[in-house]
Order: structure tokens, then C-alpha cells, then sequence
């Protein structure tokens, strides 16, 4: 383990000394003449780690170097001045962008490339990934996780867990950690009479992980419904890196770990005590009590509601309400497909209904929304939903968000939040209801003693449906399921619906409030579980997006999106955006002074904004299109600084020329 004077005097790090007690290390050049360049801290003679967007472990002989990880391949930059020349072989964690977008400019320098043989086609076969239409509609799968490499690398070694290698002075050895993603390794470096453990994101720091939405993963059922599916698995990674007995742990990103038991004890907790109040208002158990038998009859966690009679006003099929009047005319709610639609005229040639006088969409998934073109052809009546919903379902291609169907819809109306509205003997008001997505509806429906609130997908009997971290389910007072629990208490329902549940149900005042408890509490546990300013960022993977997300642009057209940045903090953040152009365009031949070249490609020039704080704030980001550019769908990534991090390629746009 390192001694605090061992660790001093290679680092230079005046500022760790107070992190020691926690036994977590973050590197700072200060101090008196560190013996390599600001950027590099020195953990033994032959042993060193680049602090960049993310920690790069260098492994040195002589005037080479071996790379574990690169990151946006900064990293070359900062060996010279320590006198190393070539970098001879990058290894790599794991395949997201953030690990490994400089690795084209190392590998056309003459690096070797290894990495995970099960995630090897997510590095030299990448565009196959993002070719497959199943990657970008109807997709109920988050493995792999769309942080993928814009542009295929070579890969020369391929490692499988177990293996061992000696470069230089030093020994590696491959350990099997999937968790972050389902092939990533940690590589245990001994050199210099210590062992290191460079460990990816498996972990970030005492209690800590990079991020949440990483962990979506299911087992019984699909990736979908899988919130933290991945703990387990990442839980027995960190035991065996644990077991690898090491002095100091490296993560990706995150503090260089002197205690990796404590830390990883630590962590271990922290995720389960987050889980735990997951599962505690879960409106999965509804779904799939197998998945949670061990919790099972928990006294803190909320019971599961009995059922209520359905008025007898309503109708249900598929996911499918429908409302019939008095004089038998039909208001639907939802259409997932051609079923419903069948349904809907066999129930109207039987008499059951006369006219069909609207359709209200509740969210964009397409269980919910793959009908909806033909529903139009078939029923002349206007489509009305919550403005939120209706910016996806209207321009699909301006989105990427799990289960969203490529078919358009047109909506004829958008109701404001809180607008009423009469229908025959009903009076109906509209609401924005972020629950089980951000891009969602209520709707309340009264009629003499009946108030029925149709709620989407967003609740069962059981509690709040949050099972997918990619659907933006945000903590905080006033936001999220918060702000819809709230709502539930001020409207008071007798019936709430689920298009997925038969029945009807309700919840009383003290499960909202035990409810709203629980999720206060997760603010401040999750908050804890990752290294960021709040829960959020850790939880909503697309608080930095493009819109629109894929366009169309000609030869020589010039392509324009907007890079919105969700501020999940509580005052205002300036960032900075720029673009990362494909290198088959030979930008640098098109784009003139606007563009420069850096290791990871040619980039545009930075643009500056700012987001007010719990606020969206966008940036404009424009370049042309090289009119001898080949024909083809190519991935912009995107680079973003904000609030003094460095996330290199953070999120992506698409451009087909």
C-alpha cells in the first residue's frame, strides 16, 4: 500500500494529504518540482496515472509506454515531456466513447490495441451497431449502452478474463468485472514490488459509482425493466478485484483508492441501501413479484394496494382505456396497434359504440403510439395530448429515447397543463404527469361521484413505475414522481388507471406520503452513490442531448442541432460544446479555420452557453457538409465541458447524407 510519504512525493500532492483518512487519493500537481509534467502522477518508478477527462494508467519502459484506457487521447501529449516517445500498446477497460475515442490517432501512430474479446466488435465493428435499426426504434435493450465509438477501431489483442501478460517490468493480469458494461475487465499491474488494480467505472470512490443508468439491466424479463439490474453482477466484480489483494485501486473516473476493501465495502452498501429503496415502492412487484421474492412482506416497504372495480363507462384492452357515453359514443385512450384498432370497429359493428370522437395519448412509447397512423385513417376525430408528449410523437427522428416507434403521428390538439375541457356527460382536464417518462400526460375524467385519473404507465397498486433509468425519471421536491404524487394528493382520485392493468386503483394519503418520503430519501442516497453535484446527473443519461437527434443534409448542406444541457443543480452552469466530424468527410479540407485537429479528429470550435439552474440551456452547433461527401449515416459526437468537468464525445447526433 502507499505510505503518505510514498504517495507525496511521487504526486506532488498537497491538496490529497486530507483525503488520506478516507483513503482516497486525488492527484494534484502542487507541491515543490514534481519529477514528471503536471498531468501525470507518479504511483512508483514505472507506474503512472494521466489525469484527464479520465484516469489513464501508464505503464513505462524506457522511452515506451503502455496505456490502460486514453480517453480522448490527450494522454500522448503529456508523455513526452517525461521522456516518453511511444506509446507501444493501449489496453482498454471497457468500450464506451469516454475510455477510448483517442484511440484511432494511437493506433495510426503504430499502437497496439487490446481489449475485452467480448466486446470486440464494439471497437472494430462498431458501425454494424450503429447500421442496425434495432438499436435505434422499439428498443427495449440497453446492452450495449449507446456510448459506443463513433468509427471502428482496430483491435490486435483480444483478452479474455484470466489471461496475463508481461510488458516491460511490469506483469498484467485480466479480471472479468462486467457491470458498467457486460465485458469490462480491470487489469491487476504489478511493477515495482506493488499491485495496482486498474478497475474501469466499477468503481469511482469510497461508496461510489460513475453512474446509475450504466446499471440498467434485466434478467427475467428485458433490460427495460431492469433498474440497477447489473448490481449483482457488479457487486461480485468488485469482489473479485477485492480478492486481487491490491495496494491501490485506479478508476476511470473517480480518487486513486488507497484502501480498495474499505472502498469497495463501502460501495457494496451504498448500493444495496439504494436498491432497497427502490424495490420499496416499486410498481414492478405489480408485474413480476418473482423478481423481488427475498423483499417480500418487508414492513418498510410499502404494501401492495388491492384492486378497484372498473366503472362501467370504461373499457380495456390491450393498453387501451376507452371511455363510452351515455349515448355510446367512444373517447380512446392510447393505440398500440392494429389490435386495438380491430377491437375498437368489432365493439363499434356490435353496437357496443356509435362514433369515435377522440384519442388521448398518455406517453410516447410505442406500445402506446404504434397505431396511432392507421388509428387516424380508420377514426375521423381529433388526437390531443400534453405538449410534451406530442414533440415526440410528432418528429420521432428528433429523438432518441428507449421504446419510441419511427411511425409520425399528428396531433391535432395540445392541451396546456390544468385545461378543462366537456365531453358529453364528462368534464376532462389535461396535465403534464413526468412520471414514468418525462414525456408524458395525465388525464382526470369526472362524472358525478367518479374522478378517474388516467395516469399512463407512470403507477400500479404497488407504487411508481421507474424501471428504467433511460426514460428520465428525475429526484427532487417538485419534479418527477414527486410532482406527480403531489398532484395525486391535490386532485384526490377514486379510480387511477394503468393501460397495462385491468383494474383500477388508488393509493391512500399516507402511502403518498410515505411516498414522497422514500423518494426524498433516494435524493440524498443516490445523491451519495455518485460523484456528481446531484442524484440526477447520475440517473438521467440524456441531461446532455442533441435535437434534433437525426437529420437528413445533402452534399454540401449545412447540418444545425442543438446541444441541450439539463442543469440538475441548484445555480446556474456555463458549458461549452463542440462537434467531432467523421473522418471520411475530410473536414479538414471543407471547414477551413472552424476547424482544427485534435487526437480525437477534427473538431468545430467551441460554443458557449448556459443553463439556469433546474433548467434546460442550449447551444447551436453548425457546420457544412463536404460535397464530395460519400453517401451514408454517420455519428457526430459531441465534446462538452461543464461546471469545470471535461466529458469528451458526452453524447451524439446523427447526420445521413
Amino acid at each position: 500500500m502507499l505510505t503518505r510519504r510514498e504517495f507525496l512525493a511521487g504526486a506532488g500532492a498537497a491538496a490529497a494529504a486530507a483525503a488520506l483518512g478516507a483513503g482516497c487519493l486525488r492527484p494534484s500537481p502542487g507541491g515543490a518540482a514534481p519529477a514528471q509534467p503536471p498531468d501525470l502522477a507518479k504511483l512508483s518508478d514505472h507506474l503512472l496515472v494521466y489525469r484527464g477527462a479520465i484516469n489513464v494508467g501508464v505503464v513505462r519502459d524506457g522511452a515506451k509506454a503502455l496505456l490502460i484506457d486514453c480517453g480522448d487521447g490527450r494522454v500522448a501529449e503529456a508523455l513526452a515531456p517525461a521522456g516518453i516517445t511511444t506509446v507501444d500498446q493501449v489496453i482498454f477497460t471497457h468500450h464506451h466513447r469516454d475510455q477510448a475515442c483517442g484511440a484511432w490517432s494511437l493506433a495510426a501512430q503504430g499502437a497496439r490495441v487490446g481489449a475485452a474479446a467480448s466486446e470486440r466488435d464494439w471497437f472494430d465493428k462498431v458501425d454494424a451497431y450503429w447500421g442496425n435499426p434495432k438499436n435505434r426504434w422499439h428498443n427495449y435493450s440497453q446492452h450495449p449502452n449507446r456510448l459506443m465509438l463513433a468509427e471502428p477501431v482496430r483491435v490486435d489483442a483480444a483478452f479474455a478474463p484470466g489471461d496475463s501478460f508481461t510488458w516491460g517490468p511490469a506483469t498484467v493480469r485480466v479480471l472479468s468485472t462486467p457491470g458498467h458494461t457486460d465485458g469490462s475487465l480491470s487489469y491487476v499491474v504489478e511493477v515495482d514490488g506493488r499491485r495496482t488494480v486498474f478497475c474501469g467505472d466499477a468503481i469511482a470512490g469510497p461508496g461510489q459509482v460513475w453512474d446509475i443508468h450504466s446499471l440498467q439491466k434485466g434478467t427475467q424479463t428485458t433490460d427495460y425493466h431492469g433498474f440497477m439490474g447489473a448490481r449483482p453482477q457488479l457487486i461480485e466484480s468488485l469482489g473479485r478485484i477485492k480478492a486481487a489483494d491490491a495496494s491501490a485501486l485506479v478508476p476511470s473516473h473517480g480518487c486513486i483508492m488507497t484502501d480498495p476493501p474499505a472502498a469497495i465495502d463501502a460501495t457494496v452498501a451504498a448500493l444495496d441501501r439504494c436498491y432497497d429503496k427502490y424495490v420499496a415502492i416499486s410498481a414492478l412487484r405489480h408485474y413480476f413479484p418473482k423478481l423481488f421474492a427475498e423483499y417480500a412482506d418487508r414492513k418498510d416497504h410499502m404494501p401492495i394496494r388491492p384492486g378497484k372495480d372498473v366503472p362501467a363507462c370504461l373499457r380495456h384492452f390491450g393498453t387501451t382505456w376507452m371511455l363510452v357515453s351515455r349515448d355510446k359514443a367512444a373517447f380512446v385512450m392510447d393505440c398500440g396497434g392494429a389490435k386495438a384498432i380491430k377491437e375498437i370497429k368489432d365493439r363499434q359493428a356490435a353496437g357496443e359504440i356509435s362514433a369515435v370522437e377522440g384519442l388521448w395519448i398518455t406517453h410516447y412509447h410505442d406500445d402506446h403510439t404504434d397505431g396511432i397512423p392507421e388509428f387516424q385513417k380508420a377514426f375521423d376525430c381529433p388526437c390531443i395530448t400534453d405538449r410534451s408528449v406530442a414533440s415526440v410523437i410528432t418528429d420521432p427522428m428528433a429523438w432518441r429515447l428507449p421504446c419510441i416507434s419511427p411511425n409520425k403521428a399528428r396531433v391535432d390538439r395540445t392541451a396546456a397543463d390544468g385545461e378543462s375541457w366537456p365531453w358529453h356527460e364528462f368534464k376532462m382536464t389535461a396535465y403534464h404527469f413526468p412520471g414514468q417518462t418525462l414525456y408524458h400526460s395525465g388525464l382526470l375524467v369526472e362524472s358525478g361521484d367518479l374522478r378517474m385519473f388516467f395516469c399512463g404507465d407512470s403507477f400500479t397498486m404497488a407504487g411508481i413505475d421507474d424501471y428504467c433509468a433511460m426514460n428520465r425519471n428525475w429526484l427532487g421536491r417538485g419534479t418527477g414522481f414527486d410532482y406527480c404524487i403531489a398532484l395525486l394528493e391535490k386532485l384526490r382520485p377514486t379510480h387511477i388507471f394503468n393501460p397495462h392493468v385491468d383494474q383500477a386503483f388508488d393509493f391512500t394519503a399516507e402511502q403518498c406520503r410515505f411516498m414522497r418520503a422514500n423518494l426524498a430519501e433516494r435524493e440524498t442516497l443516490y445523491g451519495r452513490l455518485v460523484p456528481w453535484e446531484h442524484a440526477n446527473y447520475g440517473m438521467d443519461e440524456p441531461w446532455v442531448r442533441c435535437h434534433p437527434y437525426e437529420q437528413p443534409i445533402a452534399p454540401g448542406g449545412e447540418a444545425a442541432f442543438d446541444v441541450v444541457v439539463t442543469n440538475h443543480s441548484t445555480g446556474p452552469r456555463a458549458f461549452a460544446c463542440r462537434a467531432v466530424l467523421p473522418r471520411a468527410w475530410k473536414p479538414e479540407l471543407s471547414q477551413g479555420a472552424a476547424c482544427k485537429t485534435t487526437a480525437a479528429g477534427v473538431v468545430t470550435a467551441w460554443v458557449n452557453g448556459e443553463a439556469a439552474a433546474k433548467a434546460d440551456g442550449s447551444v447551436r452547433l453548425t457546420f457544412r457538409i463536404p460535397e464530395q461527401c460519400p453517401r451514408g449515416r454517420y455519428v457526430v459526437p459531441v465534446d462538452l465541458t461543464c461546471a469545470g468537468r471535461d466529458l469528451p464525445q458526452f453524447t451524439e447526433a446523427i447526420i445521413t447524407v
